[in-house]
């Protein structure tokens, strides 16, 4: 068998040979690249799902996790190098809508190799304003209840103190790359974008959803029952589109 190439730290998976169509997955705030595990073997032969591993998580955990989306991006860009070649699109759910959105714009501002299409869930249109609690600053138990709440946090982090003050730094990192990002107007996305979200999401509501399409000149939106993490039930709709979005 041979084995995967182009093995680096933002692809924790490397990617295999004779790929046709590689979908790189951005993960939402305190996610590693697991988050789409189970993503890789339902998604086909043909389309290939490459998790992007963030800095500050699983392998990379001793790395410290950048807390603006334009240093992230910056380094993706540079961390993925010539992975970002070919057929591909992107994929990116709460916070990493937004990874890959900015990531796409910076993309075609270089004059660089485009994404085929993008893909957003979970997350409000940029250019829209934040009037929402912010997160990244509250105390550790109100923040632990939060996420609670939204489905983001496992029971396990909430129980044990320990864990829980492992992790919430990360967390709280992520947040600040998602709150303190300031929207700057651009031309409309020269990729077809389709925006994914659950129609009870606290966090994205439908018109919030819906503003994305402002963004991009081919540009749709698929909705399904559920709240912020929606997908987690939704894996084979969603690659459903996906593929179809992608001609496959």
């Amino acid at each position: 068998m041979t084995a995967p190439i182009t093995a680096r730290p933002w692809l924790p998976g490397g990617i295999p040979p004779g790929a046709v169509t590689k979908l790189f997955c951005f993960p939402h705030a305190g996610a590693s690249a697991a988050v789409y595990r189970e993503w890789i073997p339902a998604a086909g032969e043909d389309l290939v799902v490459l998790p992007v591993q963030l800095p500050g998580r699983a392998e990379r955990g001793r790395e410290t996790p950048y807390e603006d989306v334009e240093s992230l991006v910056e380094a993706a860009i540079d961390g993925l190098g010539d992975a970002l070649t070919g057929d591909f699109a992107f994929f990116g759910h709460s916070v990493g809508a937004l990874t890959a959105y900015l990531l796409t714009r910076r993309l075609a501002e270089r004059g660089a190799t485009l994404p085929k299409h993008l893909f957003v869930s979970g997350r409000a249109a940029p250019q829209l304003p934040d009037t929402r609690l912010q997160l990244r600053g509250l105390p550790d138990e109100r923040l632990a209840a939060e996420l609670h709440a939204l489905g983001g946090l496992p029971e396990v982090l909430r129980r044990e103190r320990e864990l829980l003050a492992m992790f919430l730094p990360l967390m709280r990192a992520d947040l600040a790359v998602n709150e303190t990002y300031r929207h700057v107007p651009g031309e409309p996305l020269p990729v077809p974008l389709t925006v994914f979200g659950g129609d009870r999401d606290p966090r994205a509501d439908l018109d919030e959803l819906a503003a994305w399409l402002e963004l991009a000149t081919d540009s749709t939106m698929v909705t399904y029952p559920g709240g912020h993490f929606y997908l987690e039930q939704r894996v084979p709709e969603l690659l459903g589109v996906i593929h179809r979005k992608l001609g496959r």
